[in-house]
């Protein structure tokens, strides 16, 4: 009996949490009626403006009713945390560091535990004020695409999309010369090519 009711609360054998237990942890220390729980997909999105839009949700920003000082945030669900994609050369670069002196790169950190990831990016855009810690219960990321709330009344968020800010005048500007220089450097290359070509064929008809 002892040995089912620990499954049933998410404990293996041995006594080492399980992910349904991990989920679920937490749920009791939060006031629950009034939130929505809203489902992130983050496969294929960037880290960053995925843990951004996170943090606004999680805060309660996208509403009027936002208060700094209140905790009116909705749930968050993020699934497929394996996927989650990064720009640059951050996958090898960026190390995260621990006080015992253990250091892990990104990519390792993604093969032991990419829910760790997605988390530390959101809380470290989160206030550190009394509120951080109960936001933080409000997150649940999973690596895969299955989650344990499947009685919520479970809405997906859609990612907005990405605005790319036009170029610059003066950087516009650079570029613009940038490729006239290259394209006279093509067509001086094209004439020299051109007179060696006629310089050689004049040589020919005086020797013959």
């Amino acid at each position: 009996m002892a040995m089912r009711s620990k499954k049933r609360m998410g404990w293996d054998q041995y006594g080492v949490t399980t992910p349904l237990h991990k989920a679920l942890a937490g749920l009791r220390r939060i006031n629950l009626d009034g939130l929505r729980w809203r489902v992130f997909d983050a496969k294929g999105q960037v880290l960053g403006r995925l843990a951004s839009q996170i943090s606004t949700v999680i805060q309660g920003k996208d509403k009027p009713t936002y208060t700094p000082n209140r905790d009116e945030g909705d749930m968050c669900i993020v699934l497929n945390a394996k996927d989650v994609c990064v720009t640059g050369r951050k996958l090898t670069d960026k190390f995260y560091r621990w006080h015992t002196g253990q250091e892990r790169s990104l990519k390792d950190q993604m093969a032991k535990d990419p829910t760790e990831v997605i988390r530390k990016a959101v809380l470290r855009m989160l206030p550190r004020n009394k509120l951080r810690d109960d936001r933080d219960r409000k997150l649940r990321i999973f690596a895969g695409g299955e989650h344990p709330f499947g009685d919520r009344p479970v809405e997906t968020y859609v990612m907005p999309p990405r605005q790319v800010r036009e170029m610059r005048p003066r950087a516009r500007r650079a570029m613009i010369r940038a490729q006239q220089k290259a394209d006279q450097q093509q067509q001086g290359t094209t004439n020299t090519r051109k007179g060696k070509k006629k310089e050689e064929a004049k040589a020919e008809l005086v020797s013959a």
